[in-house]
């Protein structure tokens, strides 16, 4: 079955310019992959009117289907319905239902609508209007050279609103798609560079193609299966791939660290308490970031002083001034100190130098300590982390969620 192929198009000066991230095409173009199609060409143009219509006409060139996000506001940068129109020698005319929903969007926070706002109701006559229950600006829909065009707005919730309720159930009865079956394995504490190394033999595998994706601190690999592929094969590839990644893997095609964790905590009854210094309550604000987090998580200490790590997390100051409060036995302390102080089954712990100063020869920027207390002794691990700041600690605080992770797989 050969793949309908499908071109992306973001435009706006401050996303040609790199002042807004263009997050969108990243997550269209998972959607659209995951959906069966071939990506084979993403555009980024300026808010100019020859620009857009240029990647407009590349674009339905070169795909079945095109996507295009921005320029559907009521400014005047906001040019997409105009070169639309031009595109299909269309007229723009006023869609009385399009300017009835936006005066009543204006009408049910009290508002009055701007003027500006009728001309995101001046749509080519010719167009499929998909109605936005989720803002002002309609999108729109238009054939083009065989291609499937839909325009949508550049705000990140419209987007993926119009996408799930419009343009998904559209494509899905225009086209026989072959149905995705994608392998994703979820792994930390593995370089990315270590993972090619270890997939290498997959490379040429007949009826798969092997990607990788890094999500910090987290690392994918990911194996696409040919629709034709047998389904003892795909069980078979799984198996492998899990020998050889072995307890880096914590899922597959599974939710993410903190849902893994969550789901582990909650079939155990067991719970968890965080005393935190150099990661400043990453791990707790991530554990609690999960609906249900009350079910497993009972307190976090954000102890960055030593002082507090004293009063907070029950290490002893002795221990403090012996060792530095960078040290095995203070993570240790701090670990087993908020077990104890909180009654939960597990006490999480991390104390280091994060950057960039502070650090010293015996003790350089990166050096970072973990700890996970547990009813049967405390785990260890001494990290040598490289980086910015905010890498460091976003490591640590991963390093620390997959330590409790293995404790709780029985991989420790």
């Amino acid at each position: 079955m050969t793949r309908k192929r499908a071109v992306l198009l973001s435009q706006g000066d401050e996303v040609i310019t790199g002042q807004t991230l263009d997050s969108n095409s990243a997550w269209l173009a998972e959607q659209l992959t995951t959906l069966g199609f071939d990506l084979v060409l993403q555009l980024t143009v300026a808010d100019r009117v020859p620009d857009i219509a240029w990647a407009l006409e590349l674009g339905c060139e070169r795909g079945d289907v095109l996507i295009c996000t921005g320029g559907l506001g009521p400014t005047q940068d906001d040019l997409t319905v105009e070169v639309v129109a031009q595109l299909t020698q269309d007229e723009l005319t006023l869609d009385q239902a399009s300017l009835d929903h936006i005066q009543g969007l204006y009408k049910s926070i009290s508002r009055v609508m701007p003027p500006a706002n009728i001309k995101q109701a001046m749509l080519p006559s010719r167009a499929t209007i998909l109605q936005n229950d989720w803002g002002t600006a309609p999108g729109l829909q238009i054939e083009h050279d065989q291609c499937q065009a839909y325009f949508v707005p550049g705000v990140p919730r419209e987007m993926r609103a119009l996408w799930k309720h419009r343009i998904l159930p559209d494509l899905q009865a225009r086209f026989a798609l072959p149905p995705e079956r994608l392998l994703v394995f979820r792994c930390m504490g593995v370089h990315e560079s270590k993972l090619a190394e270890l997939m290498a033999p997959f490379q040429e595998r007949q009826g798969v193609v092997l990607g990788f994706r890094t999500m910090l601190p987290e690392n994918q690999v990911k194996l696409r299966l040919s629709a034709d592929l047998p389904l003892a094969t795909e069980e078979s590839l799984r198996e492998e791939v899990l020998q050889l990644l072995a307890k880096h893997c914590f899922g597959v095609n599974s939710g993410n660290l903190i849902q893994v964790i969550g789901d582990l905590l909650r079939t155990r009854e067991e719970t968890v308490a965080t005393a935190e210094s150099c990661t400043g309550g990453l791990i707790s604000s991530q554990l609690t970031s999960a609906p249900g987090a009350s079910s497993y998580f009972i307190q976090g200490v954000c102890a960055y002083a030593n002082a507090a790590k004293t009063q907070q997390a029950g290490v002893p100051a002795e221990l403090i001034q012996a060792h530095g409060a960078v040290s095995k036995p203070v993570a240790i302390a701090m670990a087993q100190g908020i077990r104890d102080l909180s009654g939960a089954t597990y006490g999480l712990a991390t104390t280091g130098i994060a950057g960039p100063g502070g650090g010293s020869s015996e003790k350089p920027v990166g050096t970072v300590h973990i700890a996970c207390a547990t009813p049967a002794g405390t785990h260890h691990i001494k990290l040598d982390l490289r980086g910015t700041r905010e890498r460091i600690v976003s490591l640590a605080a991963g390093a620390t969620l997959d330590m409790l992770r293995r404790h709780l797989q029985g991989l420790l």
